[in-house]
């Protein structure tokens, strides 16, 4: 019978793996570092900057007790939708303002602000009118065309704020 000679190599593939899981430990640990350090600067686990943030906000809500409303009640509109068919609407919204006199200023100049809110709402489809992101989108885009129409109807009178109006409100939104 012949012997068979068994020979037992050495292990070298340790070596390699301990330092593969060394380097991925201090990799995880660097991250949990810098995500601790960004939650940190953010505010997240810093009750200093919480307070303030806090104080900040209720500061917010003193000035926004301030503000003035007037109404632009029931214009009805003509609208299309995708297949080009005309539809009918009713609107009906508040401009929020800062300014005191915003009531008598949006009673003098109603015309031209009408004329801004059809041109506006002519330019979109019934469809994109009934999402949340085209009723957003046409609050903005009407608190900026309406600041531009009394900001160039108001340009000669200095006491009237310029960009007063902070916000619109749809008080009647009825498409049919």
């Amino acid at each position: 019978m012949a012997e068979e000679v068994v020979e037992e190599k050495p292990k070298s593939g340790g070596k390699g793996l301990m330092i593969v899981l060394i380097a991925l430990i201090v990799v995880l640990l660097l991250a949990v570092i810098g995500g601790g350090y960004f939650l940190y600067s953010q505010g997240v686990f810093n009750p200093q900057e919480e307070k303030a943030m806090q104080e900040l906000g209720k500061k917010e809500v003193n000035n926004s007790k301030e503000m003035y409303k007037a109404a632009i009640n029931d214009l009805v509109l003509n609208i299309t939708n995708a297949k080009g068919r005309e539809k009918l609407m009713k609107l009906s919204f508040t401009i929020k303002s800062n300014d005191p006199a915003i009531e008598s200023i949006v009673e003098s100049y109603k015309a031209e602000i009408v004329d801004v809110v059809i041109s506006q709402i002519s330019a979109r489809s019934s469809e994109e009118l009934l999402t949340v992101g085209g009723k957003a989108l046409l609050k903005d885009e009407l608190v900026d065309e309406i600041n531009k129409v009394l900001n160039e109807a108001t340009a000669t009178n200095s006491d009237i704020q310029k960009n007063s109006v902070k916000e619109v409100l749809f008080t009647t939104f009825v498409i049919k």
